[in-house]
């Protein structure tokens, strides 16, 4: 299935079924004149005029609806005054008054851009609907939802919700209505046209639903400072309910497990999907300026590496950074507290702690400078499996001929489910190695590493990729990289043949690295990389890795390979 996950910006609502019939003009005005007595009554006499309230609420209720499409001269006439009295109905102390002016309110926004805009426009209105979601009476709440909804199919109507504090309400309303103790989630397919979008059935009924539909969907059109304003304990609670709902949306991703509206009875189905849930995960995920920055110390990186080469790092600065390539032998066992972070984050049983669990992490230039700009351009693809050549390859190089295959034919740029995933480990027995990319994206104590790397080489950006090599076998073919690396040796060994000279003098980031290949290495540098050794290579240096049979493990294991390549991306600005 082609992963698309467009979801729709039209919301439609359904006319209520009432045994009424429209109003017509003359009606209209009777209808009204009632509507306003009964109104005006009410305050003195609110058990007597109640009855004739509700009445005449359902009667224009069910004429707005009927007419929202095509709506009449006369009916027009009547909102002015109609909406004038709206805040009267929503701070009712009669659930269903208060419930009904929710739905005039998101009926009457649906008619045109102009009538959703003097709605969200309106503070006393967008006050009283603000403050019914919180109502304990759950059909007021669900029908100012609705309303906030209605509202939100227009940037106008959001960008009012937000002025008014309506995503901080829709967060706490959310969490204060009861919620099941174990969430259970699964998918179903949405057919309309030519897209297919892929949304939730939650074990959660359709009060909670309705509220976590409509606090996400302000979520994902907040700016930043805008999704600072929710309390911090609230943003995190909230956060927290996120993921693990994502958890187990993530598992049915990975699976490919799509079911029909009508199974999976015992799930409310909602109009949720699993790219805006990756998004609002992805926005509150995002530190605020409140909070301090997770960093790892770049000084003790900066040491850690290179305090155990001859030449320490303003040495190598001078004498080796795109220049030439650099051995430090045991450089990761000098610095137990940067060595043990990479093995926690890493280890040899890479298909059950990774790859099981993995998501695609779609590619950001490093020079994007405006995160919420990218989301926009990716959002109807995050959360989709795991990306053949862009987030993973499974490749070996022939000896004969030198060249790479691949283990899943035809498979650039296909998606790998579970069954493809669980594949991987017979591709892996069958000497293919495992090459998979953003670990900066699948792990934080890696992604602290690359923060700091960046830091200290004074980049914008830098990278994190894991290579598992089973014994006797070579993954890439001889070529060169249009970025600095440092590979870090995690578990095993690993033979490395880098060139003496550059092959390519500072090939620019993201220029083609086709052009030049070799079936050799000519004039290289040998190096025996074991657990704790980095090797610095620079940009535009063919060179090419291999596992041997003599390379065998203190447990009489023939020598497999763990590594992990870090990257520095050297932008034009900074050469």
């Amino acid at each position: 299935m082609e992963w698309k996950n467009k979801s729709s910006s039209t919301r439609k609502r359904k006319a209520a079924k009432f045994s009424t019939s429209s109003l017509d003009h003359a009606e209209a005005h009777i209808v009204f004149g009632l509507f306003v007595a009964s109104l005006a009554k009410s305050q003195n006499y609110p058990s007597s005029s109640k009855f004739l309230l509700k009445r005449c609420v359902n009667k224009i209720l069910h004429s707005l609806l009927s007419e929202s499409s095509n709506c009449s001269p006369f009916l027009q006439n009547l909102i002015t005054p109609l909406l004038s009295l709206l805040p009267v109905l929503l701070n009712s102390k009669c659930a269903e008054i208060a419930s009904r002016g929710a739905k005039i309110a998101g009926a009457t926004s649906l008619w045109s851009l102009e009538m959703n805009e003097i709605i969200a426009s309106d503070y006393e209105i967008m006050k009283g609907l603000i403050s019914a979601v919180s109502n304990s009476r759950r059909n007021v709440s669900m029908a100012a939802c609705n309303a906030i909804l209605d509202l939100s199919t227009t940037s106008i109507g959001k960008y009012w919700l937000l002025e008014y504090s309506a995503l901080e309400n829709l967060v706490f309303g959310f969490l204060q209505v009861p919620k099941s103790s174990t969430i259970s989630a699964s998918l179903y397919t949405l057919e309309s046209g030519d897209d297919t979008s892929l949304r939730l059935k939650v074990n959660e009924d359709e009060h909670a639903l309705l509220l976590l539909e409509a606090t996400l969907s302000l979520i994902n059109s907040s700016s930043m400072v805008q999704i600072e304003k929710i309390p911090l304990n609230l943003s995190r609670s909230f956060l927290a309910y996120l993921k693990e709902l994502w958890a187990k949306v993530r598992s049915h991703i990975i699976c490919n497990i799509l079911v029909t509206c009508q199974q999976e009875t015992r799930l409310n189905t909602s109009n949720i999907g699993t790219s805006s849930l990756a998004e609002s995960i992805f926005r509150l995920s995002t530190p605020s300026s409140e909070e301090p920055p997770r960093s790892f110390p770049s000084g003790i990186l900066k040491e850690g590496i290179f305090a155990s080469s001859d030449c320490g790092f303003q040495r190598f600065i001078s004498s080796h950074w795109e220049m030439s390539p650099l051995f430090i032998s045991n450089a990761l066992n000098e610095q137990a507290f940067i060595y043990d972070s990479l093995k926690q984050s890493i280890n040899r049983n890479i298909f059950s702690s990774i790859l099981q669990n993995s998501i695609s992490c779609l590619p950001i230039a490093s020079d994007e400078l405006d995160i919420l700009s990218f989301l926009k351009e990716v959002k109807h693809n995050l959360g989709c499996p795991l990306i053949y050549g862009q987030d993973i390859r499974v490749v070996k190089t022939d000896k004969d001929s030198n060249e790479e295959s691949h283990f899943f034919k035809n498979s650039s740029s296909c998606f790998l489910y579970m069954d493809d995933i669980l594949k991987c480990e017979e591709a892996y027995e069958n000497g293919y190695t495992i090459a998979l990319r953003g670990l900066e994206f699948r792990s934080e104590s890696i992604a602290d590493i690359v923060d700091a790397l960046a830091s200290i080489f004074g980049q914008p950006s830098a990278g994190a990729n894991v290579y598992l090599t089973p014994p006797i076998s070579q993954g890439l073919t001889c070529h060169y990289d249009d970025h600095c690396v440092l590979v870090c040796q995690l578990l095993g060994s690993k033979n490395w043949k880098v060139s003496s000279e550059a092959n390519v003098s500072l090939p620019r980031l993201y220029e083609s690295c086709d052009g030049v290949k070799s079936s050799k290495v000519d004039d290289a540098f040998e190096f025996c990389l074991k657990e704790g050794d980095v090797l610095y290579i620079p940009r535009g240096f063919l060179h090419e890795a291999y596992t041997v049979a003599d390379n065998k493990e203190a447990d009489g294991t023939e020598g497999f390979s763990l590594h992990l390549t870090l990257s520095i991306e050297v932008e034009p600005p900074f050469e």
